[in-house]
């Protein structure tokens, strides 16, 4: 692996794990489950998600990624609009309010104890994963980076199973710390300030994909 396809990895990778640290409607699923199963329950929520994850990501490198590959034009077009619709994610993050976290409270005090089962949480998690319109955008917005011929195959491959890796292990430590009382309590009160963080970088992220866009179109 040269310089510059360690500098694509290790950036793509970053700006992937940051997306993971805001909360949204799969994180909130991880959050309800591990609060009301058990761990070895809760992880099927983890395992569907990152499966869902993984079909995007699949669909990114071996279809619509040869398509888009093969025109500038659109290529330019969707880093354009990847690079708009992390910037609106980092707009919502920073402009959400401390009572917008909330559910995290909520979800941790319920008294739900009818505990579910892995195959049914696994279902509700793929179901989330693949109803959430903003996987396959941030997936799309990510392989602009890659989608080029100097990237070989294995190197594309390589970075899918890392960030579906990710996803299941980043969820699974969720479902395994708040299973602590004690975690959960510092988990909500620093919900909100980890997801300011993510956001201004989220936006660095965005703010950069669309200079880059509008350099190569006016060149």
């Amino acid at each position: 692996m040269d310089i510059n396809t360690t500098t694509i990895f290790i950036t793509v990778a970053l700006a992937h794990f940051v997306a993971l640290l805001s909360p949204g409607p799969d994180f909130l699923l991880v959050v309800k489950s591990a609060v009301r199963n058990k761990k070895q329950v809760a992880i099927g929520v983890a395992l569907g998600i990152a499966s869902a994850n993984a079909v995007y990501i699949t669909l990114c490198l071996a279809g619509v990624g040869a398509i888009l590959a093969s025109s500038i034009t659109i290529m330019t077009a969707i880093k354009f609009a990847g690079g708009v619709f992390l910037t609106y994610l980092a707009v919502m993050a920073l402009k959400a309010k401390k009572s917008d976290y909330a559910f995290l409270i909520k979800s941790a005090e319920a008294e739900d104890t009818k505990e579910s089962t892995f195959p049914k949480e696994f279902l509700i998690g793929f179901a989330s994963g693949i109803l959430n319109p903003k996987n396959p955008l941030f997936y799309l917005s990510l392989f602009t980076l890659i989608l080029n011929n100097q990237v070989g195959i294995g190197f594309k491959i390589a970075l899918g199973v890392w960030m579906t890796l990710i996803v299941f292990l980043w969820d699974s430590f969720i479902i395994f710390a708040l299973s602590h009382k004690h975690v959960r309590n510092l988990f909500n009160r620093g919900a909100f300030y980890i997801d300011k963080t993510a956001g201004v970088i989220l936006g660095a992220f965005g703010l950069t994909l669309i200079y880059s866009a509008l350099i190569k179109n006016n060149k």
